[in-house]
């Protein structure tokens, strides 16, 4: 191995490193000083190889995102190394060991990159080949990796030039993936959604230069379901690049505004996930795909458009152009009645200044629901916050000329207000969860990705499905 990490107790006994090769220099590692939770330390084997030895110490009482953190700062520092064959361990502890490999896969995934070929690094360059889990611990190795290549999709195709993911590529890529996974795919294109009436979404696509928008509907049915109707809708905002239209956005908002397609991505990248685990449940995905452009045929405030489930908008800004694609959006997706849907957006700033990029947010029109959406946060080490629901925010979007404003003058609770808005899209008898993705980009990466962009969304949406029961939560389909 090239490195070996390497997760203990913080107060770790001498039968511990017996465990571990040429236990002496583990000891005398741990002899430096008195070790905290949390702590990482180096040192290099005396084999042939010389190895590159870390360890780190982690509480008995750590959370998973505890876990997950540490070991993102242990790959840290490892990389320096450039290992091939890398070494985990978790003495007695499964949790860490699968956040060990949770960090060992974002750690080994090569991100976009475009420089020329005489300033791009050696094609030869040492990357992970290979892991070596050891030990006493159980790893549900299956849904690590499925978790892992899903996380790792929606961070390269979040992280993509917007020149290079745009509505038609992004539409093939879409295509593409579905044909290899044997899912159906319907794309609703300009055409089909101005049939369907969705025109709070062909609103925000107007300025487009080319006429390539859409809506893509992806279906998975597990070996021998036939059911019509999915148990889940996965639901997934996709502006391209957001100038903020008429309401154009300063410099610095809009500079990583190609991001803004990160749920798209989160809801893809969880279906395929399931798929590979060849889970169950009959799902759905629907991802909004635009841009949100500038120019003489933008939508402007003031306008009022009406929605496919018949409901008039008062637009008020359009920078709040996400609640736009995703009401008509979850308007279609309604139409299947799903027993469960649950959408992930980049919707408003008010989460971030809420909760910083450290957590996302969670709204849901079924109390119920609450428990079960905060634990899986808790569980996968992708929190979550649950903001209220109540209808008397509803007031603040009353309009004079229209059943709904887009969203307040003063954007105050701005991320509930654009879930009320939403709530006017989505089926009474559908239980339905909203993530605001704030967690979807920060600055150092968060818990075990290193990178600018997390891939938030992806963990946490298979534990909720596949460890929560989520659908039994949600009840039976009236």
């Amino acid at each position: 191995m090239d490195a070996l990490l390497a997760i203990v107790p913080d107060a770790p006994s001498a039968s511990v490193f017996a465990q571990l090769p040429e236990s002496e220099r583990w000891q005398e590692l741990n002899a430096r000083s008195k070790p905290s939770k949390g702590t990482v330390r180096t040192t290099v084997l005396t084999n042939r190889r010389q190895t590159l030895a870390v360890l780190g110490y982690i509480g008995a009482e750590a959370s998973t995102f505890e876990r997950l953190a540490l070991a993102g700062r242990m790959f840290k520092e490892a990389s320096a190394r450039n290992p091939r064959n890398v070494g985990l361990m978790s003495l007695g502890d499964a949790a860490s060991a699968e956040a060990l490999l949770a960090a060992g896969l974002t750690s080994a995934f090569q991100m976009p990159a475009f420089r020329s070929k005489s300033d791009s690094k050696s094609d030869d360059e040492a990357r992970i080949e290979r892991f070596i889990l050891s030990g006493e611990t159980t790893v549900d190795i299956p849904q690590a990796m499925a978790t892992g290549r899903g996380t790792n999709l929606v961070r390269w195709l979040t992280a993509l030039p917007p020149n290079l993911l745009n509505s038609r590529s992004y539409h093939d890529t879409i295509a593409k993936l579905a044909r290899s996974h044997k899912l159906g795919f319907n794309w609703h294109d300009e055409q089909a959604l101005k049939r369907s009436g969705a025109n709070a979404f062909l609103a925000v696509s107007a300025a487009n230069a080319t006429r390539d928008a859409g809506i893509a509907h992806l279906i998975y049915r597990p070996k021998g379901n036939k059911a019509r109707n999915p148990d889940i809708a996965l639901v997934g905002k996709g502006i391209l690049f957001d100038t903020g239209g008429v309401n154009l956005k300063p410099h610095r908002s809009m500079l990583d505004m190609h991001t803004d397609m990160s749920g798209s991505a989160v809801a893809l990248a969880t279906l395929l996930a399931l798929v590979e685990l060849e889970a169950p449940i009959a799902v759905d995905a629907w991802l909004a795909i635009t841009e949100n452009q500038i120019g003489p045929t933008a939508y402007r405030p003031q306008e009022v458009v009406t929605a496919s489930n018949g409901v008039t908008i008062q637009v008020i800004h359009t920078d709040a152009e996400g609640r736009m694609v995703l009401a008509d959006t979850l308007a279609l997706a309604s139409r299947t009645q799903p027993r469960f849907m649950i959408d992930f957006a980049t919707l408003t700033g008010a989460a971030v200044y809420s909760l910083t990029e450290r957590m996302s947010g969670v709204l849901t029109n079924r109390q119920a629901l609450v428990p079960k959406l905060i634990e899986a946060g808790r569980t996968s080490g992708e929190r979550v916050w649950n903001f209220p629901f109540d209808s008397d925010y509803d007031t603040d979007l009353e309009s004079k000329v229209a059943d709904i404003m887009q969203c307040s003058v003063d954007g105050k609770g701005d991320h509930i207000l654009a879930t009320r808005f939403l709530n006017r899209f989505v089926s009474e008898d559908i239980a339905w969860a909203h993530v605001d993705l704030s967690a979807s980009t920060r600055t150092g990466g968060l818990a075990h990705v290193n990178t600018e962009v997390t891939g938030f969304g992806v963990r946490y949406a298979l534990e909720l499905i596949l460890k929560h029961d989520i659908l039994g939560a949600a009840g039976r389909r009236k």
